[in-house]
């Protein structure tokens, strides 16, 4: 099994391709050790030193350190993915289920159409990007003109992230709807 490696524009997450599916459907996002207990995997990675942080995409692993050098603890989680995926073991426990958004949105049911317009630019021209980095980016809501975004893997707590928001993904919003004035995280 070869694994390849990307490197992140945000320097404390490394994104991790097996060459195989990861998830089927969704994204699942573990921020700690707590969080993991619905994914074997993410127990495996957690129980490497330093991991702080694990997401699962549909082809990708990126894993979130909280200190060290990546060429110290990449050797390990390329073992604990490897060995993983050797096993046979599942991706996910059998209770757990990707995260695919639409849970806790807020929006004036004035503002449906905004809002279905607002989310399929996400879903096309944003995500695939967001994706391409490691990361993932879901709706939360929209409100007076806000819309608010969560970021989840190698986007949430990266230092290029607000430029991100502010500059990529607002001007692109602002440019197809006219409604949105800002865009903020949650």
């Amino acid at each position: 099994m070869f694994i390849q490696t990307e490197a992140t524009p945000n320097p404390a997450t490394m994104k991790f391709l097996p060459g195989r599916t990861v998830l089927d459907k969704g994204t699942l996002d573990m921020p700690s050790k707590e969080t993991a207990a619905q994914s074997p995997l993410a127990q495996r990675l957690f129980g490497v030193t330093n991991v702080g942080g694990v997401f699962l995409g549909s082809d990708f692993i990126s894993v979130t350190k909280t200190a060290g050098e990546w060429q110290h603890i990449k050797p390990a989680i390329l073992g604990a993915i490897m060995e993983h995926f050797m096993s046979g073991a599942p991706v996910l426990a059998a209770d757990a289920a990707p995260q695919a958004g639409g849970d806790d949105e807020f929006f004036e049911a004035k503002d449906a159409q905004t809002v279905a317009t607002i989310k399929d630019l996400l879903e096309t021209r944003v995500r695939p990007a967001v994706a391409g980095d490691g990361g993932d980016i879901t709706f939360k809501g929209f409100k007076e003109g806000v819309v608010y975004l969560q970021m989840k893997g190698a986007c949430s707590g990266c230092p290029s992230s607000t430029a991100t928001l502010q500059h990529g993904i607002q001007n692109l919003l602002r440019h197809f709807v006219p409604d949105v004035q800002e865009v903020r995280p949650v």
